[in-house]
């Protein structure tokens, strides 16, 4: 292979260092995924922002969990080791909700299974851990985000502490980790300690938690008494959403076998411009040339763009909350443009462009009228239970977006396919009546999750009657455009506090419709979200006594109703009219 091609990836392997002339390189990364050098795959661009600021890093791609020499392929790393599971949670990679393996992980080669370990983040960890004695090693990763603090494992059916104490890791780092690893590794060039970074947590000593000042922490339940008292969970959970906001947040802490284990305040989201820059970053844009076979998630990725980071809806079931959280980050209009272009000038591109988005499809661009005043906000969500009167759902930013993008020579569709949210597209009608007429690839998808209202409450998502509405709007628009598109929405059974009852609501609907289901989920409690603190608690966060189905054979129930309207698409008003008759 020529030497050109080896120094296009983050070096992979140690040919790919030589190639860069290096004889070491200063920062390990460990994948749960296989390399993927583009910008929706959290260790390429990780590792790409490293490799700009001038640091020398190496990617190792699921590696043998079982064998230390698995992950010394560039020898020993000069300043330390960053561990991540990949782009999601390695349980809900490997389990479904019935705790059964999944067919197919679609973050590895033609789907294998396998290949990424339980608990990755703590496996990686203590391998790394083995393989270079004395090696800073880091977390990171949406994993050990969500699993910062003690959790509820729902596929072990137990509660476990902190993923940093499981692990044995130096830091933990949560949230969106661009800024936060220059940090940590800036410090670790300088020899300087890794106390005090936002965005991080530590697992504090015995004598250093027995002298640590905790004055203007807040203190969380200890992982015994959420071990012990069902309720803490719960307690805990209100606890660091509340804690959420980078302007406000405070330290937490939290006791854990008899030390503490201190969480540093989020960290500020990015500007606008570093997002342009972390973007542009030169990725290859495909999987990494040793892979013969294809990446399923690559495949349904390739050819989007991201554009925004954040979600302001704060939905119950949803780890984004205590995650990228409800800051909303947008990249300029012109940095989109040069995307577009650089994918458009790609020999696979086809001229259509699968997705302009992020966590939603119609938040490009929102914004709050008084800046200081979110600064002080301790809301979970600026759109429940109401829409925040500081909250400005502007239309013109998506539409002009759309509008430059379309320009570009090559590009003939646009799509929207990061899913639309109801209860803004209701709000927006220009915007939302432009999406449904030219950015809609025959179908749309929506997350109404439930038709009762007092599930809905529960699940701090929007109000009864929004999917019809939006339903309505859909097929007006779509049949005075001559075209016969679907709705593709989302619905989850067995969240808790729905009852047999509540989930007849939407069996009744589709019954009445005659739709089927495409998409069903049966509840996941995840860590670190408020349902997962629902699940666990039995009650809701007002502290009402609720009704969770915890057993398969309990879950089963609701599931079924779903299960047995899937096949097929939605059919459009008309033809359901057609149908009825």
């Amino acid at each position: 292979m020529k030497e050109s091609e080896l120094t296009k990836f983050v070096p992979a392997s140690a040919e790919e260092m030589e190639a860069r002339k290096w004889k070491e390189i200063d920062i390990l990364i460990v994948s749960g995924d296989a390399y993927v050098d583009h910008p929706t795959f959290s260790t390429a661009i990780v590792a790409r922002v490293l490799l700009d600021a001038g640091y020398r890093v190496g990617i190792v791609a699921q590696p043998d969990w079982k064998n230390s020499e698995s992950i010394k392929i560039f020898g020993r790393p000069r300043l330390g080791c960053a561990v991540s599971a990949g782009n999601m949670d390695s349980m809900v990679k490997i389990y479904t909700a019935g705790r059964r393996i999944r067919k197919a992980d679609m973050y590895s080669e033609d789907g294998k299974t396998g290949m990424c370990p339980p608990h990755a983040s703590v496996v990686y960890a203590q391998l790394a851990k083995k393989a270079f004695p004395g090696l800073p090693v880091i977390l990171a990763g949406v994993e050990a985000s969500l699993r910062r603090v003690a959790h509820y494992d729902y596929w072990q059916d137990k509660i476990r502490p902190s993923m940093l104490v499981d692990s044995k890791a130096d830091l933990l780092c949560y949230g969106m980790g661009e800024l936060t690893m220059l940090e940590i590794f800036g410090r670790l060039k300088e020899g300087m300690d890794l106390s005090g970074i936002r965005g991080t947590c530590r697992y504090l000593g015995g004598k250093e938690s027995g002298a640590f000042d905790s004055e203007g922490c807040v203190r969380l339940p200890s992982y015994e008494e959420v071990l012990s008292d069902k309720s803490a969970i719960m307690l805990q959970t209100k606890l660091v959403e509340s804690e959420m906001n980078p302007w406000n947040g405070r330290r937490l802490l939290q006791s854990t076998n008899g030390r503490e284990l201190l969480v540093e305040p989020p960290r500020e989201p990015m500007t606008s411009s570093q997002f342009d820059k972390f973007s542009e970053l030169p990725f290859v844009g495909i999987p990494h040339w040793k892979y013969s076979g294809k990446i399923p998630a690559w495949e349904t990725v390739k050819d989007s763009i991201t554009v925004v980071r954040g979600c302001p809806g704060g939905c119950a079931f949803c780890g984004l909350v205590c995650h990228q959280g409800r800051q909303l980050v947008f990249r300029s209009p012109e940095s989109v443009e040069r995307s577009a272009r650089k994918l458009a000038s790609l020999p696979s591109f086809k001229g259509t462009i699968s997705d302009l988005g992020g966590p939603a499809g119609n938040v490009y661009g929102h914004y709050p009228k008084n800046p200081e005043l979110c600064k002080k906000c301790r809301r979970v969500s600026c759109l429940f239970p109401s829409f925040c009167k500081n909250y400005n759902a502007n239309e013109k930013p998506l539409m002009d977006l759309l509008e430059r993008v379309s320009s570009v020579s090559g590009v003939k569709n646009i799509f929207i396919n990061s899913g639309v949210r109801l209860d803004l597209a209701l709000v927006q009608p220009s915007q939302t009546k432009r999406i449904i007429e030219k950015h809609v690839s025959g179908q749309i998808s929506v997350a109404p999750e439930h038709l009762s209202g007092r599930v809905l409450k529960l699940m701090r998502k929007g109000k009864a009657g929004e999917f019809e509405s939006f339903r309505s709007i859909f097929d007006s628009v779509s049949n005075c455009s001559g075209k016969k598109q679907y709705i593709i929405p989302y619905f989850i059974s067995n969240f808790p506090g729905s009852t047999k009852e509540d989930m007849k609501i939407v069996d009744e609907y589709f019954s009445k419709s005659h739709w089927n289901l495409n998409q069903v989920q049966d509840f996941i409690p995840l860590p670190m979200t408020m349902g997962c603190a629902m699940y666990c608690s039995e009650m809701s966060p007002e502290g009402e006594k609720i009704k969770v189905n915890k057993g398969l054979a309990e879950r089963r129930e609701q599931l079924e109703m779903l299960k047995r309207r899937r096949s097929g698409k939605y059919l459009p008003r008309s033809e359901e009219r057609r149908q009825n008759r």
